[in-house]
């Protein structure tokens, strides 16, 4: 196969597809009413987003690097780890990808979606994130360290000394999983870790569309800061590296 660049972009769009459809079904899982998931909890979301993320990386891996992030393109470009005339394209792939991925959630889930309208807050929790406690400076701090950590980390695994003890291709999904679960697990109870505008916006933009009595507003005074923050994050992790490496 030819990987032209829009060859990269399906494949980002096919990946950030997979990544929410996992992603956003596990939080549909947990939450919706008569879900045989229902009140797994943190520990189960978590450990499903990171291998959410893993799925993503083995189809979009070999062909467009598994960006499967606005956040992640953005940073490697600043980085220099990666073209800049790729970076909109790219975008655009992931952000319709997310899109795409809450869309089947919705239609996977619908019935038990129809059953949990007692429930607004948690359905809108389903599609994408909201802080634990509605403080949007700090909320915005949260989501520019967390995103921080993220890229600067994706950054380090990229590096000739780490290389060889990650392996080639697919195999670097194991450590960037490891990553999510952990960012997951240590920094994500504040505003449920976005780190991903494309994670964000498209399923919230779901939200707003979906035909569903009952529904709450889609969170739009907050919709800035999981999109603000990690392209934020993003840049201040590539000047970490550049600095440090």
């Amino acid at each position: 196969m030819e990987v032209t660049l829009w060859t990269k972009c399906v494949f980002e769009f096919i990946g950030t597809l997979m990544l929410v459809l996992m992603g956003d079904g596990v939080c549909a899982a947990t939450t919706l009413e008569r879900s045989k998931a229902k009140g797994a909890g943190w520990i189960v979301i978590t450990l499903a987003w990171g291998f959410a993320v893993m799925a993503g990386v083995f189809i979009a891996g070999p062909y467009s690097g598994a960006h499967l992030n606005p956040a992640v393109s953005l940073g490697l470009a600043v980085a220099g780890t990666f073209p800049w005339n790729e970076v909109l394209p790219y975008c655009v792939a992931q952000m319709l990808g997310g899109f795409c991925g809450a869309g089947i959630v919705y239609i996977y889930y619908r019935d038990h979606y129809k059953a949990s309208t007692a429930n607004p807050d948690g359905i809108l929790g389903t599609f994408c994130t909201m802080p634990a406690i509605d403080h949007k400076p700090m909320n915005f701090l949260c989501e520019i360290i967390a995103t921080c950590v993220l890229v600067f980390l994706i950054l380090a695994i990229g590096t000739q000394a780490n290389t060889p003890a990650v392996g080639l291709g697919s195999i670097g999904a194991f450590p960037v999983t490891a990553i999510i679960m952990s960012i997951g697990m240590s920094l994500g109870g504040t505003t449920g870790y976005s780190l991903n505008p494309a994670r964000d916006l498209g399923p919230r933009c779901i939200h707003a569309l979906i035909p569903l009595e009952g529904k709450r507003d889609s969170g739009w005074s907050y919709s800035w800061v999981p999109v603000v923050g990690p392209m934020v994050g993003c840049l201040l992790a590539a000047g970490l590296y550049l600095l440090v490496y």
